[in-house]
């Protein structure tokens, strides 16, 4: 499997500087700065970057544990929320919140609650932030 790149570019100091965050496939780039990350500036910021990596993983993983388990999803919509606090020693991402809606026919409320957790346990992206508390709420549609 092939190994995936962004980059970050970074200008001036913390409060006053700016910078600039590409994926590595092009279809994305950003401004970011202090206030797009620890205020409510324009621009993005990391854990909005990883958040969407999250929502997105989450959503493939459940998808692919549901088919694997003879369900057809009609659609799985996941939000991930990511939450950056103050925390001994600087800042710390302290907790990320999935909320997932999906559409599977077929299929009970204790399965779906069943395969759902799996995904949040399974999906690299909640493997490799084992880290931050991942708390996740989905709801069957």
């Amino acid at each position: 499997m092939p190994a995936r790149t962004s980059s970050a570019r970074w200008e001036g100091n913390l409060k006053e500087g700016k910078g600039t965050m590409k994926l590595g496939s092009g279809a994305y780039e950003g401004a970011y700065s202090f206030p797009s990350r620890f205020e409510d500036g324009t621009g993005t910021n990391p854990e909005e970057l990883i958040a969407a990596a999250h929502a997105g993983c989450y959503s493939m993983a459940f998808s692919a544990g549901l088919g694997k388990a003879g369900f057809n999803p009609t659609s799985v919509e996941t939000k991930a929320t990511v939450t950056l606090e103050a925390v001994e020693g600087g800042f710390g991402i302290t907790k990320i919140d999935l909320v997932c809606e999906a559409v599977i026919p077929d299929i009970d409320e204790a399965k779906f609650q069943e395969h759902a957790e799996a995904a949040k346990n399974g999906c690299p992206v909640s493997k490799a932030l084992a880290g931050p508390t991942i708390s996740l709420k989905a709801t069957l549609k």
